[in-house]
């Protein structure tokens, strides 16, 4: 996979390193156009009221840290405004931002990502498969965050590995409700006193599905609140650069600690299944003039009703239309259009085979050169 244009010369960027400091300040500070994506889970301003407890009357260990308490919802809103503009700023082209929230802040950052000329390109739900109760019974459990994903401007062009995500996926489209478990067990990461060393810590399965999905090897990965960095942890193993900002001294501690003891995978590992719309083009002449296929031969749908004969240029002549492999295939079918390679065959050892097989053994060829 090629390197993006406009790229920054990575040595103007603190490449893999947590920065202290706040995050609008530290990202007004970075060179413009400098990032690839950036996973933002930003203070969600529960404005809790007061403890909440177990029927057991045990205290629940709530998000009720300093960093979430705002005095309202318009201070909230401009400090939304403020660390949004400072991230597009930094943003290539083609980059792209997730932010995740609960239904606390995630309408309040849809609509200010809208009014900043970001372009929503999908919201996707994270159902919890192990949710915490709903101790009062006065609402539904709430079992699920949703994060927003969202290009630049409507003109970019973000990376997308669908054939990567689908194959994660048994073969079938990722689709836009993931079902993942909260932080448990060896995962959850705790401090010196046994505590949970962050109260909205994210799984490392999450911070995996949208990197594979949404970044290359060598991208640059940014994370404004970074926590107790599992964004960096995950970008490591896949081979991507990150850049932490966290403000709070404990949890850069727990972070360094953490990414210390995080293994790059090898690079063969590294590799995701690629779209066929960034393989190499291949004309069906190159496999004319290679003499994978002779001027005459016959070639047969897939279905068997319908023949042509390779032309000498690369193109068919069928009994009612001539034309590429493509226009010819949609006239013997009475179709708007039509993938040649995938619906005409050819015969060997009396077995019928796709043409697509030739343009992989092309393809083969230039990958191996």
């Amino acid at each position: 996979m090629t390197k993006k244009k406009n790229a920054v010369d990575a040595a103007a960027l603190p490449l893999n390193s947590i920065i202290d400091g706040d995050c609008i300040e530290v990202m007004n500070s970075l060179p413009e156009g400098s990032v690839d994506l950036i996973f933002a889970d930003p203070p969600y301003n529960l404005q809790l009221k007061g403890d909440l407890h177990r029927p057991d009357n045990s205290k629940v260990d709530a998000v009720d840290n300093d960093w979430d308490q705002f005095d309202s919802f318009r201070v909230y809103d401009e400090f939304t405004h403020a660390w949004l503009k400072a991230a597009r700023r930094i943003l290539k082209p083609d980059g792209a931002i997730w932010v995740i929230g609960s239904y606390h802040n995630v309408f309040r950052m849809g609509a200010e990502l809208q009014n900043q000329g970001f372009w929503i390109l999908n919201d996707v739900v994270w159902r919890k498969s192990n949710p915490m109760p709903n101790f009062r019974g006065k609402r539904f459990t709430n079992a699920h965050e949703t994060l927003i994903w969202a290009s630049k401007e409507e003109k970019s062009k973000p990376t997308f590995n669908y054939e990567a995500l689908k194959a994660l996926n048994e073969g079938t489209q990722m689709r836009s409700d993931w079902m993942l478990p909260i932080c448990t067990g060896h995962e959850r990461l705790k401090n010196d006193a046994g505590e949970k060393a962050h109260p909205t810590q994210k799984p490392e399965s999450l911070l995996h599905r949208v990197l594979l999905g949404t970044t290359n090897p060598g991208d640059v990965v940014l994370d404004p609140f970074f926590g107790t960095g599992t964004t960096g942890a995950v970008a490591k193993m896949l081979g991507r650069d990150y850049i932490g900002i966290e403000r709070e001294a404990e949890y850069r501690a727990v972070a360094e600690k953490r990414l210390k003891k995080v293994r790059k995978f090898d690079g063969e590992a590294l590799q995701v299944t690629q779209s066929k719309r960034a393989e190499p083009r291949v004309p069906f002449g190159q496999v004319v003039e290679r003499g994978m296929l002779r001027p005459g031969e016959e070639l047969w749908s897939m279905n068997g009703r319908h023949k042509a004969k390779v032309r000498a240029d690369g193109t068919l002549i069928a009994a009612d239309s001539k034309g590429s492999i493509h226009q010819v295939g949609a006239a013997c079918e009475n179709a708007p259009s039509c993938n040649g390679w995938t619906y005409w065959h050819f015969r060997r050892d009396g077995k019928k085979v796709p043409i697509d097989l030739l343009r992989q053994q092309i393809r083969s060829e230039m990958h191996a050169n």
